[in-house]
């Protein structure tokens, strides 16, 4: 089970979370959908254990990683090395599967630079999985991609056997998933 109870996340004067609880299931694609600065990224990174709160507790399993919204790719660094410098040297012939599974095949000596803004976002997201971890959690992964390509990288995902927690206010994304739920706010509350 993944959950956080009784959350709360102030920035200053302003509250993002207000005593937020919820519940999911640690299998499968669940997305959280609503509008920008609703808190999803907050709640991702609560997840994470990257944003501290006052009181509640947060389980979920471990380790958790993220998918930022930022690419945060080095521009010196090929496609190729943005996967081996993540994995250990056992498994740095893996960095071909993980650029398959994005669907940048071809692309292993290509620099940030060179790549449309939906392939940079693809090497973030191979990059984030090839990490491993016992919990995705991906904030706005698909942003730029076309969605008939999103959904063949989502069932590979989908594939890897570890729960998933997504944002996005993307319908067509939200659609993909196995569960949605509904955000409002700030502060942060089901619909």
């Amino acid at each position: 089970m993944i959950s956080v109870k009784d959350i709360t996340v102030r920035f200053e004067e302003k509250t993002v979370l207000d005593r937020f609880s919820l519940e999911l299931p640690a299998k499968g694609i669940t997305a959280l959908s609503g509008p920008s600065g609703c808190g999803k990224t907050t709640l991702l990174r609560v997840l994470a254990g990257l944003q501290p709160v006052e009181g509640g507790a947060v389980t979920a399993p471990t380790p958790p990683v993220i998918l930022f919204q930022e690419n945060r790719l080095l521009p010196w660094r090929t496609a190729e090395q943005h996967i081996t410098d993540v994995l250990p040297r056992s498994r740095r012939g893996e960095a071909e599967r993980w650029l398959a599974l994005a669907e940048l095949e071809g692309e292993e000596k290509t620099h940030p630079a060179a790549l449309s803004g939906g392939m940079g976002r693809r090497l973030a997201l191979a990059r984030t999985l090839a990490c491993g971890g016992g919990l995705f959690l991906l904030d706005e992964p698909f942003t730029g991609v076309d969605t008939p390509r999103a959904a063949r990288i989502l069932d590979r995902v989908r594939q890897l056997g570890v729960p998933v927690v997504l944002s996005s206010h993307e319908a067509e994304i939200v659609a993909l998933c196995d569960r949605v739920v509904e955000l409002s706010g700030p502060p942060l509350c089901r619909v």
